[in-house]
């Protein structure tokens, strides 16, 4: 989907990618858990979780995609009228997280934008 609409041109893609990691990082930051570690770099942003395990959110510039691994688990998502979805699924991205993060910490965790 190189051609999604929602992104005009890379700067776009980049500076709405930054928002919604910022996002995320605040609401991981705001579980009232030691059992999680987020980190967030240019692009990047991976929660280590005492238990073991690691969730990365990485953005593919040529793609225009936002893509997460976890659990052995790949998942792509393109953004659609605003809306982060997985590319062969329609999944939203943050149903996905939030079901992920539930699961692993062993409580309701929902995310927003």
């Amino acid at each position: 989907m190189a051609d999604n609409i929602d992104f005009p041109d890379e700067n776009s893609f980049r500076v709405a990618v930054k928002g919604i990691l910022d996002s995320l990082l605040e609401q991981i930051d705001g579980i009232d858990t030691d059992e999680h570690d987020p980190m967030l770099t240019s692009g990047n942003l991976k929660v280590v979780f005492e238990s073991g395990g690691t969730f990365v959110l990485s953005q593919q510039p040529p793609t225009k995609e936002i893509w997460l691994s976890a659990n052995f688990t790949a998942w792509h998502f393109v953004r659609n009228n605003g809306e982060w979805l997985e590319r062969d699924s329609d999944e939203r991205m943050l149903d996905v997280l939030s079901t992920l993060f539930s699961d692993k910490l062993g409580m309701d965790i929902r995310f927003q934008y």
